[in-house]
């Protein structure tokens, strides 16, 4: 049920809230939450959200730095069952990879017929043909980092099919129903792209420091923020919680945006009593 919407812009208004979103984007907090607050009235759908997990998606956008115009790619704000979640686009996943700065080629896109003539089964090198056709047979991945290392990962459409119905239920539900209503129905080819580049980040990427919010947007990829740490909502068939806990350095930047109300206060000094 759609929720006072009033009560929604108190809260994003509130001291609170601009100094959580100021602490993480410095001057660009006050134009980041007017873009939340634009999305929030103009999707019905997460108008239906609990107000903290709009926010708490908000906060890991925020957190990495990413835009989350739904136009840009970068990320994004879905519901899901009256509670937002936290999307990377693949668009994001390239701009993390590329901050660390080890990174000379990443890309992700579409294989038309005939493009890929084999895979060889012992180094996985990508074998190319001639493309015959504008038929969409698959999706691939390629990573060439500075220190000469490359790999790519290709996955067929019914490979991705699979996966997405797989680890979205909302997916599978419009395949059942013969709907369009998830991510996946919607913008099926972005969401594909994501989907080998993310496993091929999460298999091949170098992991250190410099690679951390990387790991963090993967981690929270279609993720609710929660006390505990990362719901996968869409992905509990048997209605059975699937939460990874937070990390120490997660939980301080992550927990509060469960517990912001419209009433906070920022704090305030104590009178100094020999004052003039």
């Amino acid at each position: 049920m759609k929720q006072d919407d009033s009560t929604f812009q108190k809260l994003i208004n509130s001291p609170a809230v601009k100094r959580r979103f100021e602490e993480l984007l410095d001057q660009s907090a006050a134009s980041f939450v007017s873009s939340v607050y634009a999305i929030y009235r103009s999707n019905s759908r997460l108008q239906e959200c609990n107000y903290n997990s709009i926010m708490g998606a908000a906060g890991i956008a925020a957190a990495l730095k990413l835009p989350i115009n739904p136009s840009l790619g970068f990320a994004y704000i879905v519901p899901y069952k009256g509670v937002a979640q936290f999307q990377i686009g693949y668009k994001g996943l390239i701009q993390l990879a590329m901050r660390t700065n080890q990174y000379l080629t990443l890309n992700a896109g579409a294989v038309c017929e005939g493009q890929i003539k084999e895979i060889d089964f012992v180094t996985g090198e990508v074998i190319r043909g001639e493309k015959i056709s504008d038929t969409i047979v698959g999706y691939i991945a390629y990573m060439e980092l500075l220190n000469g290392f490359r790999k790519a990962l290709y996955m067929t459409c019914e490979e991705i099919d699979e996966h997405a119905k797989k680890y979205s239920q909302s997916y599978a539900y419009d395949i059942k129903n013969g709907k369009k209503s998830s991510v996946w129905s919607l913008n099926f080819g972005a969401m594909a792209k994501k989907t080998v580049l993310k496993r091929l980040l999460n298999t091949y990427a170098v992991i250190s420091i410099d690679q951390r919010d990387l790991t963090t947007a993967i981690q929270a990829d279609q993720a609710v923020i929660t006390e505990e740490g990362f719901r996968y909502v869409d992905n509990e068939p048997d209605g059975e919680e699937k939460t990874v806990p937070f990390d120490e350095e997660q939980a301080s930047t992550f927990a509060e945006f469960n517990n912001l109300t419209p009433d906070d206060e920022p704090d305030k000094e104590e009178p100094n009593p020999n004052a003039e």
